[in-house]
């Protein structure tokens, strides 16, 4: 199968606030995801980076400010959510997993014609996946759905891929192979946003970096944003914030 050229959409925030069980957990944050970019999100645990991805696909809702897709749909995103998201349990065959894909050009009671199965079938050759296609998702690993995951977005062919956490619980081969896929959309000029951990995966495959503390702490080429001062300060708010919810545990139990 084969990854046209396709521009990605730039994504402008304005000020946004995302809000989680009554808290800000994304605070007045300004900038821009420029279309084409492939940009890492980091930052300590609860630091609002899931967040501002489920915010980005229209999943959560801004409390305040606004998201610019510049006249895209956020329907037209790809997505995918952090792997303990996804329920493996639902019967469902890796073929029909990844031909979801194709929903938004078929119609949700389109029939598949047979360009349309060899698609699919070719999204799971890129993926390592070919004779798969008949196996339930819950007899795979958690490497080999993650690999399936990465065929349904092949398939849909979105100009702007959202990624939450894509690398978690799988072995290096797959990440080898999958980071291969991110680069290959890249640059093919897709519009890539990866929440991700690991600092040397960051630094060796992602050119642009965002990194969060609840708000933006820096936003721009990696190289700058992952200064040290920039990483002592996303980690002394995360110190506030475990000290901020201690005392209000401590007030609670004296209520």
């Amino acid at each position: 199968m084969s990854c046209p050229d396709l521009k990605g959409a730039p994504i402008h925030l304005d000020n946004l606030t995302v809000t989680y069980q009554r808290h800000p957990a994304v605070h007045h944050v300004t900038g821009s995801f420029e279309a084409g970019s492939l940009t890492a999100i980091i930052g300590p645990n609860g630091a609002g980076k899931s967040t501002l991805i489920k915010a980005l696909t229209g999943n959560m809702a801004a409390s305040e400010g606004r998201i610019d897709r510049a006249g895209m749909s956020a329907s037209r995103y790809g997505y995918l959510p952090q792997a303990a998201e996804v329920d493996r349990s639902f019967p469902l065959s890796v073929f029909d997993t990844v031909a979801m894909g194709d929903w938004h050009r078929l119609g949700i009671f389109g029939g598949m014609k047979r360009q349309d199965v060899d698609r699919a079938l070719d999204a799971l050759d890129k993926v390592g996946l070919s004779g798969f296609e008949e196996r339930r998702i819950s007899e795979l690993s958690s490497g080999q759905f993650q690999r399936v995951l990465f065929a349904r977005l092949l398939l849909q062919d979105a100009p702007v891929i959202l990624l939450d956490e894509p690398f978690n619980a799988i072995d290096e081969r797959t990440t080898r192979d999958l980071l291969a896929l991110i680069r290959h959309w890249h640059e093919h000029g897709r519009t890539v946003i990866a929440v991700l951990h690991d600092m040397s995966q960051v630094r060796q495959c992602f050119p642009q970096t965002l990194l969060m503390a609840r708000e933006a702490i820096a936003w721009g080429a990696t190289d700058e944003v992952l200064q040290p001062h920039n990483l002592r300060r996303a980690n002394m708010m995360e110190e506030s914030w475990r000290e901020d919810a201690h005392t209000c545990e401590i007030h609670e139990e004296q209520a």
